[in-house]
């Protein structure tokens, strides 16, 4: 618990028994209480995943980590009572289809932040990270803050959020009909760069160019917290989730191996969850 719950370093661990007892302990005596700890949570692993697809909600997100000298993710699942983490090598298809991954298995709403991968799971119903969308949509209007647009579909979806669930529901045609309006004039605006001429392949996209495509593809996944009352307005249940892992990383750098990265998942996984729970972890 100390170097994965408590993110100790393995010195700082020593330096804490010997503090404490007069003696420190080796770094093989730390491995092997979580090894062991591990262990003894196999059939929490399994549960967990059992209860999140049962869910009505799962927040997904992925960050990346170092495993040894090899670039690594640690993928999240999470609701408001369960929190399941797995590592993999990769961050999209091949990982989400994997052994660990329970995502293709999901049919309720799968809230994320857009990744193109996850919109090739055909099971879920998608719904998008609109706070997420609204970050990109200030780093268009950075770039010029007279984009009538941006600064349009920014204010829309904050004032859709911030409006009673009812009358969301009873002005769903001028909702869509509204945002559909503004779409169509960052189309306009973010016209299709030109090709020049000599130059091999596609031109490249403007990022104001890419984000307008997305939002009008997935027009129903922007929206879908608008008129699905269980949707969230954005995906920080599954961020804060990752949040520990970012703190170990900062604290040890890396994972001195795979192995040790899923001792890591597996433990964070259920120290998480009895959180969420309200049960004290070492009970």
């Amino acid at each position: 618990m100390l170097s994965t719950t408590y993110k100790l370093p393995y010195k700082k661990i020593k330096q804490l028994f010997k503090d404490l007892f007069g003696y420190s302990v080796n770094e093989s005596t730390v491995y092997s209480a979580n090894k062991r700890c591990y262990e003894e949570l196999a059939q929490s692993e399994k549960e967990i995943p059992e209860k999140l697809l049962k869910e009505q909600v799962v927040n997904a997100d992925e960050t990346g980590m170092k495993v040894g000298k090899d670039n690594y993710w640690l993928h999240t699942l999470s609701s408001q009572l369960f929190t399941y983490q797995f590592v993999h090598k990769k961050r999209g298809e091949e990982a989400f289809h994997s052994k660990n991954s329970i995502l293709e298995s999901l049919t309720n709403w799968l809230i994320h932040d857009c990744w193109s991968s996850y919109f090739k799971l055909e099971n879920p119903k998608h719904g998008l990270c609109d706070a997420h969308l609204i970050r990109e949509l200030q780093g268009v209007i950075d770039n010029n803050e007279n984009n009538k647009w941006s600064n349009d579909l920014k204010k829309y979806l904050l004032e859709v959020k911030e409006m009673c669930f009812p009358k969301r529901i009873l002005n769903r045609t001028q909702i869509e009909k509204r945002y559909q309006n503004i779409c169509e004039l960052g189309d306009i605006t973010e016209s299709l760069p030109l090709k020049v001429p000599g130059k091999r392949g596609k031109p490249k996209k403007t990022k104001a160019r890419n984000l307008i495509e997305r939002l009008i593809k997935y027009q129903d996944a922007v929206l879908a917290f608008a008129f699905n009352q269980e949707v969230p307005f954005t995906n920080n249940l599954a961020e804060r989730d990752l949040r520990p892992a970012k703190l170990k990383l900062k604290i040890s750098n890396c994972f001195r191996s795979e192995e040790v990265a899923e001792l890591y998942a597996r433990i964070e996984s259920f120290v998480s969850s009895a959180r969420k729970n309200n049960k004290n972890i070492f009970e």
